[in-house]
């Protein structure tokens, strides 16, 4: 009788972590790419969210003077902010800590750059993308395979 309670406690944990192994590998794939879109989560990131975020990154460095950089600072920040929904649909989100970096710092933050550069305040631009840019770390400690 005990020996049959020990094999069914067994087989009971070593299904219980296959369905957590399952889950698991199903959230790993969700950062890979969505359900049913063939866009890799990695080939937005390479061209479409570093290139704006980069171009972002330098006209607040180099310092925005024309209405023609104001324009091009919000320009990047509105498609930094439209990547906060892209990284949330199609069952891509996996887990609580991309959700809170795309739907809320990297939403929130550009949503702020977008204002300051319309208020055409330089000095908030910089805060708002320094903290934009939080969203970036958390998400890659957690999500981006190191190579």
């Amino acid at each position: 009788m005990i020996q049959n309670n020990k094999k069914w406690m067994v087989a009971m944990i070593a299904g219980t972590m296959a369905i957590a192994l399952g889950l698991m590998a199903d959230g790993f794939a969700k950062v890979k790419k969505g359900d049913t879109r063939p866009l890799n989560t990695a080939t937005w990131m390479k061209n479409v969210m570093k290139p704006n975020c980069g171009a972002l990154k330098k006209e607040i460095a180099a310092g925005p003077k024309t209405e023609d950089d104001w324009a091009s600072l919000i320009e990047h920040a509105e498609i930094l902010n439209e990547t906060s929904y892209i990284l949330m649909e199609d069952k891509r989100c996996p887990d609580g800590i991309w959700a809170n970096a795309a739907s809320k710092t990297l939403r929130n933050g550009s949503d702020a750059v977008i204002a300051a550069a319309k208020a055409k305040n330089a000095a908030a631009v910089e805060k708002a993308f320094k903290k934009m840019t939080e969203s970036c770390t958390s998400c890659h400690k957690a999500h981006k395979k190191k190579k």
